[in-house]
């Protein structure tokens, strides 16, 4: 009996603690996002023809762990199959965090354009029964910085 109780215990805290901090994290998000709008921001790669500007690499990363409550969900839905939607949030904030922090790079540099957007994906922890732990994500691309 105790067990179950402390189960739904943490189940409990994971869920209100979990959603607490993606919702903050969402909401941060978005006001960065919402602050990036001059910058463009392309996944083609062929560079614009735009004389009397340098290229350079820019990089974004972030690493993001999975809520106690999501891994439980996660565990459930493995046993039934089928879409792992506790997981889809936290691969989207990931990759926009990560496209984010490769923005303020290239905006730190000058630029006013990347081009040839590529994000990479990893789990960088497997917990017991190889479960996810935490996902990392890469963003990089070309910054084009007009020359002064």
């Amino acid at each position: 009996m105790l067990d179950l109780l402390v189960f739904l215990t943490l189940l409990l805290l994971g869920y209100g603690f979990g959603h607490y901090n993606e919702q903050r994290h969402y909401r941060s998000i978005m006001q960065r996002e919402h602050a990036m709008q001059e910058l463009i921001m392309v996944s083609s790669r062929e560079l614009p023809p735009l004389p009397g500007t340098d290229n350079q690499l820019v990089c974004g990363s972030v690493v993001v762990s999975v809520d106690y409550f999501k891994r439980t969900l996660a565990a459930l839905r493995n046993l039934f199959g089928g879409r792992m939607s506790a997981y889809e949030t936290l691969l989207e904030r990931a990759r926009r965090e990560a496209r984010l922090r490769m923005a303020e790079q290239a905006q730190g540099m000058g630029a006013r354009m990347i081009c040839n957007i590529k994000l990479e994906t990893s789990s960088l922890y497997k917990g017991r029964q190889q479960s996810i732990g935490s996902v990392e994500v890469l963003a990089y691309g070309t910054a084009l910085i007009p020359r002064r």
